[in-house]
């Protein structure tokens, strides 16, 4: 099991000595939250604390009745940039365990935990890494390995095992939870790849606006294309549209999707220049309210699969 710490590239956007001053108010901050955290205090099942939304509803049906899972990231958060806050460094010094993504994607997360004497494990162990080709992440490992149903088979297999470490009378339970889950992660999987199978060749394509979806596309036997690598603030170039306008043209993609954290306006400009119909909206970082269109990761998975499927194939609505 893995328990280093993974280091990230570039700044960091908190220093260790902020970490340290917010140390100050975290008593405060524990007296203030004492009566709304009432109830989680008369719980005293282990806590696993998770770095965003989609883990803890991963961890949640492999932990099942038997801990407490929380995220630190709210619903919709950015989780690329995000900064942790006085709550979040208590809420991790009580946790029995906490789970991350890995990969570079949490770029606060090593400093956030440097110091607290909690475990914690990066639950992209053991999964086939994608790098990342252009712009300024060019060479480091593709994050967003959740967006592989395959992949996420992998993340339930290292919570099983960190699960039962944490809490042994319950293995055998955290066992069962992480095969059903994974036998409905299959059936996503098997799914994408069978309708998907009647495309011709040169639109077996997945054009995107961020290159998110590296790993779905690669398991789903697709070609990736994306207008750019990473999400950032700067709008889209227009050297980047036109080889997205070029690439769609060349291989009589049908459809054209971006995601739901940016704006669609530069892929909106591909479908204005070609044939492509704009297939719809994908997620991919954060999960949504319970009234949302895409509630658990499983939702997210499926949306997703189905939107692909049917832009794709011509049975969009």
């Amino acid at each position: 099991m893995n328990r280093s710490t993974p280091r990230s590239p570039g700044s960091i956007r908190r220093s260790l000595a902020l970490l340290a001053a917010s140390a100050l108010t975290i008593s405060l901050a524990a007296c203030s939250s004492a009566g709304s955290g009432a109830d989680a205090a008369a719980d005293e099942r282990p806590v696993v604390l998770t770095t965003f939304t989609v883990l803890a509803d991963i961890a949640e049906n492999v932990a099942g009745d038997h801990l407490r899972v929380e995220s630190i990231t709210k619903v919709g958060a950015e989780i690329h940039g995000y900064e942790p806050t006085p709550g979040d460094i208590r809420k991790a010094s009580e946790a029995d365990l906490i789970l991350d993504n890995g990969m570079n994607l949490e770029a606060w997360f090593g400093q956030f935990v440097e110091g607290l004497d909690v475990p914690h494990v990066v639950v992209s162990e053991g999964v086939e890494t994608m790098d990342i080709s252009e712009d300024a992440y060019a060479g480091l490992p593709n994050p967003h390995a959740w967006m592989s149903p395959v992949n996420v088979q992998i993340y339930v297999d290292n919570m099983v095992e960190a699960f039962s470490e944490l809490d042994p009378e319950n293995a055998s339970a955290f066992e069962a939870n992480g095969e059903a889950y994974k036998a409905e992660l299959q059936s996503v999987q098997d799914e994408l790849v069978e309708e998907l199978s009647v495309l011709p060749a040169n639109q077996r394509a997945l054009v995107t606006c961020e290159g998110a979806f590296s790993y779905l596309a690669r398991d789903a036997g697709l070609t990736e294309k994306y207008i750019w690598a990473v999400n950032a603030e700067q709008q889209a170039t227009p050297q980047q549209i036109t080889s997205a306008i070029e690439f769609v043209r060349a291989n009589d993609v049908p459809a054209v999707f971006c995601e739901s954290t940016v704006s669609d306006a530069p892929m909106q400009q591909v479908v204005e220049a070609t044939d492509a119909v704009f297939g719809g909206t994908l997620y991919v970082d954060s999960l949504s309210e319970a009234d949302g269109p895409v509630p658990t990761y499983l939702d997210l998975i499926r949306h997703d699969a189905t939107v692909i499927i049917d832009a794709l194939t011509g049975q969009q609505s």
